[in-house]
């Protein structure tokens, strides 16, 4: 039952701000929550008020023992206005990332996790070309503003989750159902990731560092027919493997723009990524063009299926195309009473361990509780606990399993007995 993680092997949590930080900032999912577009009728600008509490989870963190923080700024914060940057938002940010370094964690940058601004949606966002160059003035600003802190960059979060959700299913701002308008979105993504990987080796290399380290956090699922031996099965699960993951690896990875996805501009064919990240929960069983769960595989409380040998077939596939490192930059499960955290921590983790290939760095998702996009605060993620009425952190039992494998640098018999042997998963 026991074991032991690789030399070097770094462990961590992930964040994005506007799940965290709370505050009435002018974007898109405050413009949501006003609409009434989440499902348990609460407020992002709630959240877990981390804008204001960062020592304390700082602090948190590090009691912790983590090695590596993945954490997001908030772009409507930084520019409230096209033409308008906040001085005092940025030393803020500044003042944070030093804190959290004095902590000994070592960080990693997002800059755009699924929210825009109003005046960048209102523009009609990344389904324009001509308002590419925003987000590219806003790459370039965070990399003046941080690159003499920061070495290590993820420039957008799952294009294919924020193009399919906002612009083909419309459960997302802007809420538009287009399957065009989904691909148009996809390939503006890849393309702005590809600007911004080279914008930003460009200006720390001016600015005389040699450490830059930039990629995209893929999110990558297992496509697999409900029947192998029905031909529709697996027509529709290759489909949707190349249509939700494929063409946007192609792209961001090399600049291959493959039908039916156009470049905004032109592009040169390259290797667009220092690292390979991965963000990875779950297996989608496919009878049509559509999602699906095995009825006799242990779920998450979204219904979600765990099946941790995923993660390790995601990242060979990954591998087989780019011999890069490779970071899971995202995993975790929803589990509201930590019912299960620590046997799907216990068996992400080992699969990895057990794993050839050069996986350096895991950061579970989330590090606290937080506000989880349409679901609001109904769906758990965290290894803090949050109570949104008073704001009050709690080590989770998961939460303290986790730090617990950092010290020991994997998992013993005692610690399986302790955390792990007694919880069950859903079914």
């Amino acid at each position: 039952m026991s074991f032991t993680l690789k030399p070097g092997f770094l462990l961590g949590t992930a964040t994005a701000a506007t799940q965290i930080e709370g505050g009435d900032s002018d974007h898109n999912w405050n413009d949501w929550y006003r609409r009434g577009r989440i499902k348990d009728g609460t407020d992002p600008a709630r959240s877990t008020d981390h804008y204001n509490r960062w020592r304390e989870d700082a602090d948190l963190m590090s009691a912790l023992g983590l090695h590596v923080y993945r954490f997001g700024i908030e772009w409507a914060r930084i520019c409230p206005a096209p033409d308008r940057v906040d001085k005092t938002v940025i030393a803020h940010y500044r003042e944070e990332i030093c804190y959290l370094q004095e902590k000994g964690l070592k960080l990693l940058l997002t800059i755009h996790h699924f929210t825009n601004p109003m005046w960048f949606e209102e523009k009609g966002g990344f389904a324009k070309r001509e308002n590419l160059k925003y987000f590219l003035d806003f790459t370039e600003l965070v990399v003046r503003s941080f690159g003499d802190l920061v070495s290590e960059y993820i420039t957008i979060n799952e294009p294919n989750v924020y193009a399919t959700n906002s612009f083909f299913l419309g459960y997302w701002p802007p809420g538009e159902r287009s399957f065009k308008k989904a691909l148009t979105v996809m390939a503006n993504l890849a393309y702005c990731h590809i600007k911004a990987y080279e914008l930003i080796h460009q200006i720390r290399q001016k600015m005389g560092y040699h450490d830059t380290k930039v990629s995209c956090a893929h999110h990558l699922r297992v496509f697999e027919p409900a029947k192998p031996r029905n031909l529709l099965h697996r027509i529709y699960a290759m489909l949707l493997d190349y249509f939700f993951q494929g063409l946007i690896t192609q792209a961001s990875f090399f600049g291959e723009f493959s039908w039916p996805l156009k470049a905004p501009a032109a592009v040169r064919r390259g290797e667009y990524v220092d690292f390979i990240g991965i963000n990875y929960y779950t297996r989608s069983t496919v009878s049509r063009f559509d999602d699906g769960v095995r009825a006799d595989a242990p779920k998450n409380d979204l219904g979600w299926e765990i099946y941790p040998e995923g993660l390790i077939r995601c990242a060979a596939k990954m591998y087989g195309l780019l011999k890069r490192p490779i970071y899971i930059t995202e995993n975790g499960t929803c589990d509201n009473t930590d019912a299960f955290r620590c046997r799907y921590l216990y068996d992400h983790l080992k699969v990895i361990a057990e794993s050839d290939l050069p996986i350096e760095r895991y950061y579970h998702w989330c590090f606290c509780d937080n506000f989880e996009w349409i679901e609001g605060e109904s769906a758990r993620f965290g290894l803090v606990h949050v109570d949104y009425e008073s704001q009050q952190r709690t080590i989770k039992r998961a939460g303290k399993f986790f730090a617990a494998l950092i010290q020991a640098g994997g998992v013993n018999q005692e610690l399986y007995d302790e955390y792990v042997k007694e919880q069950k998963y859903h079914f």
